[in-house]
């Protein structure tokens, strides 16, 4: 659906140029589907426009959601400077940034019960666009376990900001089952599963 005006005269007033040069710092970070985290970051706030929204920090914050992450010994004070909003935006990008140590469960579960929607909106956005590019993935097991995670973890995230971006979630991982299951690859997994289970069942 075109933009309406409102929303355009929202995004106008918007600063993002800092948040962009910030964001540039991962161009050499490359993704197992090619490209790089900087344009993930790109696709992230797109993906947010698409679904109308137009919050700033959201917007802000989806811009350079992985650079604490995954730039090591990042510098956080090189946001706080950056406009009134910034404590704000870093704020949110810890939110949905994985602690040092942390499992990935534990990370993920912390945002299905935590309290900030738009934590849960960035986290939705931002495994659309990984989903998105699962397309270009040849590791059928990376595939799997993803689309498993997505289903376990993200699933209900998405269900409880947006019911449409839960329904692109669930297309897309549709998607994905229909490509292994294609690849002969789910065979191959029941295949294996019957040749573990055979013994333990002969000896009971």
């Amino acid at each position: 659906m075109e933009m309406n005006t409102v929303s355009m005269l929202e995004l106008g007033d918007l600063y993002l140029a800092p948040y962009v040069q910030i964001s540039t710092t991962l161009i050499g970070k490359e993704r197992r589907s090619g490209g790089n985290m900087f344009r993930h970051q790109m696709d992230t706030f797109a993906i947010l426009l698409d679904y109308g929204y137009t919050d700033s920090v959201l917007l802000k914050a989806s811009l350079i959601h992985d650079v604490v992450e995954d730039i090591p010994d990042f510098d956080i004070k090189r946001i706080i400077p950056i406009d009134d909003e910034a404590s704000d935006v870093l704020d949110l990008v810890l939110q949905v940034t994985k602690k040092k140590g942390q499992s990935k469960e534990d990370f993920l579960r912390s945002i299905i019960s935590g309290n900030s929607e738009n934590a849960k909106i960035l986290k939705t956005a931002d495994r659309i666009s990984n989903m998105i590019s699962l397309g270009y993935v040849t590791d059928l097991d990376f595939i799997n376990r993803y689309c498993n995670e997505t289903e376990f973890f993200i699933f209900p995230i998405a269900l409880d900001v947006n019911f449409d971006m839960y329904q692109e979630l669930i297309k897309l991982v549709m998607s994905r089952r229909k490509f292994l299951e294609e690849c002969g690859y789910l065979d191959r997994i029941a295949e294996k599963k019957n040749e573990t289970d055979y013994p333990k069942a002969f000896t009971d």
